[in-house]
């Protein structure tokens, strides 16, 4: 299993929109960028895909991920379809553990779901929520889970317990089995880290988001059952803990460096995955526009992603912070109407914009630092949601 450091994880194409002819003028110093919505793989049209946040490059640097995958799942479909007789010891009945003391419960009814349909759908999280293993690094997101996964056992318990004082209700032989509050600990960060991008509008006020699929997913896996939901609140605290690094629980409920090592040496031909493919792919439905638009949102891409790695080469050497006014000569050229001398333009450009330090925050929350924050947010013209895509892709 290979445990990478963090890795960039917004694929969606960036591309330099141009004004039209009858615009005003704009300043130089202000850069507009625009990210347009993917186009769906299997067909055409406008309605893009809903899990943007979550790029798509597969499982690619998100071994822990694909073990979460594959083995829970293979698991699941055994034990449902060719061991129903076996099902009895895993299941999640903290009555047994009370009673009869048996503690192996807690780690057996708790890592395999009895229900196909929980499987699917916590798979189906766990997948768009690998961003955080590319991001974190594979030890670091281990790390996370497992500490979600300890303290909800003991969230578990309290809030039976609690249950059953206030309203005489015995739920203790009756929560889902299944690492299901992990998943919704993940919802954590996924809420406070990623930011919202608006895909459509629906009713007014109500628009959809790249984010929507991805709660409504969580909604119905919250819905699956009659005491799952104990299960879910005890996920969200202990991930709000963890998150929060309350009591330092960060420190003492982390993967120890010596086993991340020997996961890496031992699982990592069985759980690594291919880098993908640079190619972009074109749907089979897509009309002859839509494939040129991609193609041309490819190469502005590549272009770029070029000029942007010559810079940081150059920043590497020289240090200091990038300099994003020369990484788009041509669009500010492109911008300025009366644009005579580039060197002289240069020179005469306008004083830097003015950042909310707010937004610098919430960057620097995310683990940018301060100065490509700063950057970002003046190149992008103080908006956040760019910024940080831009900040993520690069």
């Amino acid at each position: 299993m290979r445990y990478s450091q963090a890795a960039p994880v917004v694929e969606s194409s960036c591309r330099i929109r141009r004004p039209a002819r009858s615009a005003p003028a704009r300043s130089p110093g202000s850069l507009h960028l625009r990210f347009p919505s993917p186009v769906p793989r299997g067909g055409s049209g406008s309605g893009g895909t809903m899990f943007t946040s979550t790029g798509s490059s597969g499982l690619y640097k998100a071994p822990v991920s694909k073990s979460l995958l594959l083995l829970p799942s293979a698991l699941s479909l055994l034990l449902a379809l060719l061991l129903p007789h076996c099902q009895r010891f895993f299941l999640y009945d903290l009555q047994a553990v009370k009673d009869d003391f048996q503690i192996w419960r807690l780690i057996s009814g708790r890592i395999i779901c009895l229900d196909l349909k929980d499987t699917f759908c916590s798979s189906l999280l766990i997948y768009n929520f690998r961003i955080f293993e590319r991001r974190y690094g594979s030890r670091k997101f281990a790390s996370f889970l497992l500490g979600s996964w300890v303290l909800s056992a003991v969230g578990d318990l309290i809030l039976v317990e609690a249950v059953r004082y206030s309203f005489g209700i015995t739920a203790a032989r009756n929560l889902p089995s299944g690492f299901l509050a992990p998943v919704f600990a993940l919802f954590v960060p996924f809420y406070c880290s990623i930011p919202s991008v608006q895909v459509a509008h629906i009713l007014g006020p109500l628009s959809i988001t790249n984010k929507t699929l991805i709660y409504i997913l969580g909604l119905q896996l919250f819905t699956s059952g009659s005491y799952i939901w104990i299960v879910a609140i005890s996920g969200l605290i202990s991930g709000i803990c963890y998150n929060s690094k309350m009591l330092q629980v960060h420190e003492v409920l982390c993967v120890p460096s010596w086993m991340a090592q020997f996961c890496s040496w031992t699982l990592e031909p069985i759980f690594s995955s291919s880098e993908p493919s640079s190619e972009a792919r074109i749907g089979m439905g897509a009309t002859v526009d839509i494939q040129r638009q991609q193609r041309m949102e490819l190469l502005d891409r590549q272009l770029m992603l070029s000029q942007f790695a010559q810079v940081r080469r150059q920043r590497q050497q020289q240090g200091g912070m990038i300099n994003w006014n020369r990484l788009f000569p041509p669009l500010r050229q492109r911008r300025n109407v009366n644009y005579q001398d580039g060197r002289r333009s240069e020179q005469q450009a306008a004083p830097p914009l003015e950042v909310s330090e707010e937004q610098v925050a919430r960057l620097m929350e995310m683990g940018f630092s301060r100065g490509d924050a700063l950057e970002a947010l003046r190149a992008s013209n103080n908006d956040l949601n760019v910024a940080t895509n831009f900040l993520l892709q690069h």
